[in-house]
């Protein structure tokens, strides 16, 4: 069977007025094309790099603020948005190679890597695998060894089986699955969008799709949150080998994250959001108390920040995310 192209493959869009002074590129790197957007000249460069199943434009809302002071560029990682899809190819290595191409022929220059999910473990590669074109890290929420074989199928089953979830919602083309999951929020007691407001949505996405045909998914109304709408046109423009490829245990191939950690010397930021453990469902979450000690345990250099937040933090505590960032950067002289 052939493999499923990206049907949004290069695909531009108009930016929103927020971002004026940014405009959307693409670069072609080793037969893999990757959608990125960059900001003005405006001070040292800063990639940031979205978590799994998110695109680019899951930093909208902080990105004009971080223009004041750095050249940004945030990017579509392959398997997402517009940049090319390689299923049978999803790795830590392969992704992270895109990444240090990027760093090298697009940036040119050593930057500021944060990364956000499985793009902090990304921005955690590029800072052991090419230091020389990184000037700091900065590691948002990262699933660092939670997200490790077996811990991550055998112990922290609940984010394990979200990815099979996330895959076969990719895989069936309604978008607006992806809310019909319960999220633990005790040992016993689980919340989830109620199915009536999730058919609300998948209707809102079909009326969308009659009247927008070949575009990305989108629920077309102003009158429910953004965060919802980005969520559903993120999942229209993904391919599920990826989360595949982390369930059936292609991704990580022989890339350690402790001797990562202990490879990297330059300066390290670590936002640690909300997270829970529960028995029955392992961790609620991308790591705990004892992970985010560990880090800071093999790499003595990092700087903690706990914030109060979901894990997404730029989007959900976009002034701390800010803060922190900027804070860390000063202090870093970077």
């Amino acid at each position: 069977m052939t493999p499923p192209v990206n049907p949004y493959h290069g695909l531009r869009e108009p930016l929103p007025a927020a971002l004026s002074g940014f405009r959307q590129e693409s670069a072609e790197l080793d037969g893999v094309l990757i959608n990125y957007v960059r900001g003005p000249e405006s001070g040292p460069p800063l990639l940031l790099i979205p978590g799994q199943m998110s695109l680019w434009s899951s930093y909208r809302s902080v990105m004009p603020e971080l223009a004041r002071r750095f050249t940004v560029y945030a990017v579509d990682v392959r398997g997402h948005g517009a940049s090319s899809w390689t299923p049978g190819d999803y790795s830590w290595d392969s992704a992270g190679g895109d990444l240090a191409r990027f760093l090298r022929d697009v940036i040119g220059r050593p930057a500021i890597v944060s990364g956000n999910s499985s793009g902090g473990v990304l921005a955690l590669w590029c800072a052991a695998n090419v230091p020389d074109l990184v000037a700091a890290t900065v590691l948002e929420d990262p699933p660092i060894f939670s997200v490790e074989m077996p811990r991550f199928r055998d112990r922290d089953r609940w984010v394990y089986a979200s990815l099979v979830h996330t895959a076969e919602v990719a895989e069936n083309g309604r978008p607006a699955d992806i809310f019909r999951q319960d999220i633990p929020i005790a040992e016993d007691k689980s919340i989830r969008m109620p199915d009536r407001f999730v058919d609300l949505l998948d209707r809102l996405v079909t009326r969308h799709a009659r009247r927008h045909p070949g575009r990305p998914a989108s629920l077309g109304v102003r009158w429910l949150p953004r965060s919802l709408d980005e969520t559903i046109r993120a999942v229209s423009m993904f391919d599920p080998d990826f989360a595949r490829a982390f369930v059936d245990g292609r991704f990580y191939g022989d890339f350690s994250h402790e001797a990562a950690l202990r490879a990297v010397s330059g300066p390290v930021l670590l936002m640690h959001a909300n997270w829970n453990r529960f028995v029955k469902h392992g961790l609620v979450g991308a790591m705990d108390d004892d992970d985010a000690r560990r880090v800071r345990d093999l790499a003595p250099q990092t700087v903690y920040r706990r914030i109060d937040a979901r894990h997404v933090i730029h989007d959900d505590k976009p002034r701390a995310f800010l803060a922190a960032l900027t804070d860390f950067a000063s202090h870093a002289r970077v």
